[in-house]
């Protein structure tokens, strides 16, 4: 029997995601035009959905006025072309706000970040994504990471529910997520539950990922460089492994020991590279801070060097 999954969205969620950064202006406020821009050249680039206003995007720093405003911007500029997926989080009340938020702009579903701050137990959890899920028409994705790690036990009761139909995982245990995948499986036979892999870089631990499944993955590196993030995808899509690791040793292992350098450039460092791709995004909102400018030179250098392997790969 082939695993089904009845949701609209899930069947359109096949290829490389873009999680667009959110721009500001250099008074600190919103800039819509440049943020139209950069979702328009992602789509005209390949991206297979929008992930709005989450995590690459600064949800945590957005007030719900410019929430509404990306969302139903990323949807015009999407046109039905892909599926416009929007952040959620905080405590219930909240992510249930934001839901309405993303529903009323036009959105086709929501990533659910961890509830803020507090470490609850599987339970308490459970009734989070579970209320969100039945307060809102859109079909939610759970995004486990940080103080937000699931159980197999409540992962089965999550893919029970109606309306969620997925599991963004940011944590990178394997081991928890060989579980999870296997408990789903067995518990709820016949269900397509969708995985992705949501590590920041996770081009690399695709491999590691695909190992158990998980071939759905989210990529910052398509926000500045998405020729060379669909070259990456594709190879490991095709079973290319002599491009996938030539860009794996030369380029995706260097740029992760870069992000490693500072706090928040996970997503800082992003927003510097799309201004290094020439569209000017401003910088990011307090409390993270810019990347410092060594840095941000070596990631120019770490670009041209990656487009360099592409070169080489094309003329061997």
């Amino acid at each position: 029997m082939t695993p089904e999954n009845p949701s609209p969205l899930a069947a359109r969620l096949d290829g490389l995601l873009f999680f667009p950064v959110t721009p500001f202006g250099p008074d600190g406020g919103l800039d819509l035009d440049a943020f139209r821009a950069h979702v328009r050249s992602g789509i005209e680039a390949g991206a297979a959905a929008v992930f709005a206003c989450c995590g690459t995007g600064e949800f945590h720093a957005l007030t719900p006025e410019e929430f509404h405003a990306c969302v139903a911007a990323a949807v015009e500029e999407a046109a039905g072309r892909v599926p416009v997926v929007a952040g959620a989080g905080y405590g219930t009340a909240l992510a249930i706000q934001y839901a309405g938020l993303a529903e009323d702009a036009g959105a086709d579903g929501l990533l659910a970040m961890p509830p803020y701050l507090v470490v609850a137990d599987q339970e308490g959890l459970l009734r989070h994504y579970t209320a969100l899920a039945a307060a809102t028409s859109l079909d939610v994705i759970v995004y486990q990471r940080d103080n937000a790690v699931l159980t197999p036990a409540t992962a089965v009761e999550l893919a029970r529910t109606d309306g969620i139909i997925g599991l963004k995982d940011g944590i990178g245990d394997l081991d928890l997520m060989q579980r999870i995948v296997s408990t789903v499986r067995r518990e709820v036979p016949g269900h397509a539950f969708l995985y992705f892999n949501g590590l920041p870089t996770a081009e690399l631990t695709g491999l590691a990922y695909r190992g158990i499944g998980v071939t759905l993955y989210s990529s910052a590196v398509f926000c500045f460089a998405p020729d060379i993030a669909l070259a990456f995808h594709r190879a490991l899509d095709t079973g290319d492994d002599a491009t996938v690791n030539r860009l794996l040793d030369g380029f995706y292992v260097p740029l992760v020991e870069l992000r490693n350098q500072g706090r928040g450039y996970a997503v800082s460092l992003v927003k510097a590279g799309v201004r290094l791709a020439g569209l000017e995004v401003g910088e990011v909102r307090p409390p993270l801070s810019e990347p410092d400018a060594a840095h941000v030179k070596q990631l120019a250098a770490l670009i041209e060097r990656g487009r360099a392997l592409l070169a080489d790969g094309a003329d061997a």
